[in-house]
Formats: structure tokens, C-alpha cells, sequence
């Protein structure tokens, strides 16, 4: 085969590809791994949440193209394939604003569904387990429908993402738009961001900083957490593997579950550091227990997640580690991130307001 025709291969095998979120902590390890298949990628993203410094080494690439756009309001490209990740995903994110939040959900699923009417595209909503609240089925399954409190401080995200699957749905039934369903599980790994009030991350922070590790309850609530590289490769089978007639959902996660006394001893663990474990009263709507059940995975995506929690919580340690602006912010993690972050975020804010939303929301074992 000649090198123009191999040329012309890769030109009909290369797909124009939509992720909304895309510089978030997991839309850039999804970015990446397109780019290295060979895909034109949209990195659509507000900023809202995400950051910049995760996707400056996709710039580089002619076939990565940066987007700052908000996808609650209308949007238009021609696409193959959506990845809709936006919307934010920690509480201390979620929660400063929860009506942005539920539009986030439901106006954006709205928008990337019409474009995926108009173009033909396939898109995949980036559900999540807090559409189970906090289950009374254990391990969940995709068919259990959740125990949610629908008027929680949580609800804004968790009943946000309910009813974006039930948009999906309807847009599959009535439009025949395409449609895929993931429910991720807690994810962690590099590219995460040391204040967004997830555990693994005030953990790990916590401990490199000599500050007391702060457990919400009694400790023995528990998580499953699955490396981001895992995640990404469910996602992608997702897309790829199943035909136009299987929806989902389907649950990718890590069925290991481990107490948030056993995560907290094994960061120290690894850190090396000279830590104390302090205990505060657990937040409402806090989940007791989170661990997937993964049979559809396996079953329709030949997918399971392979990286030891270990693993990669050595990877995620050693990528803080190397975080330059690390050693330049002036963290407090009792309230779970820092007034320069937040200025950042939300502009016109005062930090007073700031700090008092912070303190309510901060550190929700998530």
C-alpha cells in the first residue's frame, strides 16, 4: 500500500469528535486518548471547573481544536460522535451553584442532543452512581432506581443527572437520536485538581502537606475508587464496541470497596507521612456505601477495571508531587480549597461569600 493510500485510510477512519468538559480532570485523559487514535477532537469547556493546564500539552496537536464555550446555551458543529462530560462533579463545585449545576445537566444534555439529532451523531452521557442516592441495594445494579433525596443539598447534581438519562432516553425513543449511558463510579488519578473537595485528593494533599487527615463520620462508609485510565477505556468501548440498539446504562466503576479509614491509612501509607486521622460530623445526604456491580460491563463490553487501587494512588501521589503550583498556593484544607482558586472560579464573588460557601460544602467524602 502506498503512502498516499494509507493516508486515505486514515482520513476515512478519523472521526470529528465532541467532548463537552473537555478539559476537566477526566474530558483531558479522554481527549488524549482520542488524539492517539487518530480522531479529530472538540474540547468544548467553560472553565467553570475545568483547567487549562490539563490540555496545554494537547495544543500542540492540529487535529485538537479548544472551544471556551458553555454548552447550557446552544452550539453548533458537525460531529460523529459527543462525549457530554459537562457539568461539575464535586460538591464544592456543585453546590456553590446549584441552579448553574441542574442547567449544566439538563439544558446542556438538551443542547448536545440536538446536535447528535441534527448531525446523526452518537452521544454518550457521563452519568454517575449518585443517581442510586444512597442505595439500599448493595452492590447496585443498573436496574435498582435509587434512593434520592430530591430536595437535598445534593440534589442539584444527583437529580440533575437523573433526569439528563431520562432526556436521553426520550430523545433514543421519540428522535432515534443515538444514545450511550455510562454511570462512573468515584474515579481518580494525575490531572485532578488539589482542591476539588473529592476525598482521594484532600487525602493525598492533606498528607504531602503535614495537615490532619479529615474523615466525615465515623469512617467506616465506604467507596469504590477506579484509576482514570480504566475508566476511560470503558467509555471508549462503550462508544466503539456496542451497536446503535444497546443504551445502557452500564456501570464502570472498581467493584473493590475499601472504608475511608482503610483509603485514609493506605495515603499515609504511601506518602510516608506523619499524618493524624481527625473525625467531624458527616454531612447530610452522604452516602454510607458505594460499590458497583460490573457483570453488564463485562458482559457487554468485555471491560473491568485492572489497575490496583495501590497502583494508582502511587500515580496520583507522585503527579501532586509534581504539580509546580503546588508549593505556590496557600492551601486550608479544613475548608477544602483556597480563596486564589476560587477567585478564579467565580468572579464578582466576594471572598467572604467564597470562604462561607467553602465551609458548608467542603470535604464531603465523595
Amino acid at each position: 500500500m502506498t503512502i498516499f493510500a494509507v493516508y486515505k485510510k486514515l482520513e476515512i477512519m478519523r472521526k470529528r469528535i465532541l467532548v463537552t468538559g473537555g478539559a476537566g480532570f477526566i474530558g483531558s485523559h479522554l481527549c488524549e486518548r482520542l488524539l492517539n487514535e487518530g480522531h479529530e477532537v472538540f474540547c468544548l469547556d467553560n472553565f467553570f471547573t475545568g483547567n487549562k493546564d490539563n490540555i496545554i500539552p494537547l495544543l500542540k496537536n492540529p487535529y485538537f481544536e479548544l472551544v471556551r464555550h458553555d454548552i447550557t446555551m446552544p452550539y453548533f458543529v458537525e460531529i460523529d460522535e459527543i462525549y457530554n462530560l459537562a457539568c461539575p462533579a464535586s460538591p464544592i463545585h456543585y453546590q456553590y451553584d446549584p441552579i448553574q449545576t441542574i442547567k449544566a445537566s439538563i439544558l446542556g444534555s438538551i443542547n448536545v442532543l440536538g446536535i447528535a439529532k441534527r448531525t446523526g451523531a452518537t452521544v454518550l452521557q457521563a452519568s454517575t452512581s449518585e443517581v442510586y442516592g444512597d442505595p439500599q441495594v448493595h452492590p447496585q445494579v443498573e436496574g435498582y432506581w435509587g434512593n434520592v433525596n430530591p430536595i437535598g443539598l445534593r440534589s442539584c447534581y444527583d437529580e440533575g443527572k437523573r433526569c439528563a438519562e431520562t432526556l436521553f432516553m426520550d430523545y433514543h425513543r421519540r428522535e432515534g437520536v443515538k444514545v450511550k449511558i455510562i454511570r462512573i463510579f468515584n474515579t481518580y488519578g494525575p490531572n485532578m485538581h488539589p482542591q476539588d473537595g473529592r476525598v482521594v485528593s484532600n487525602f493525598i494533599v492533606q498528607a504531602l502537606q503535614g495537615k490532619d487527615l479529615t474523615i466525615y463520620g465515623t469512617g467506616r462508609q465506604t467507596r469504590s475508587f477506579q484509576y482514570v485510565t480504566d475508566l476511560i477505556e470503558g467509555m471508549v468501548r462503550m462508544m466503539e464496541r456496542t451497536g446503535d440498539d444497546f443504551t445502557g446504562p452500564v456501570n464502570l466503576g472498581n467493584p473493590g470497596e475499601f472504608t475511608m479509614i482503610e483509603l485514609a491509612e493506605k495515603i499515609l501509607q504511601l506518602t510516608g507521612s506523619k499524618s493524624k486521622i481527625v473525625f467531624m460530623p458527616l454531612p447530610s445526604d452522604d452516602p454510607t456505601q458505594r460499590k458497583p456491580d460490573i457483570s453488564l460491563a463485562k458482559e457487554k463490553l468485555d471491560w473491568k477495571p485492572l489497575v490496583a487501587l495501590e497502583d494508582g494512588l502511587r500515580e496520583t501521589i507522585a503527579y501532586f508531587r509534581r504539580m509546580d503550583r503546588f508549593n505556590r498556593m496557600d492551601f486550608d484544607m479544613n475548608f477544602g480549597t483556597t480563596v486564589l482558586h476560587v477567585r478564579s472560579c467565580f468572579e464578582g464573588k466576594t471572598e467572604e461569600t467564597v470562604a462561607d460557601t467553602v465551609k458548608r460544602v467542603a470535604n464531603i467524602q465523595s
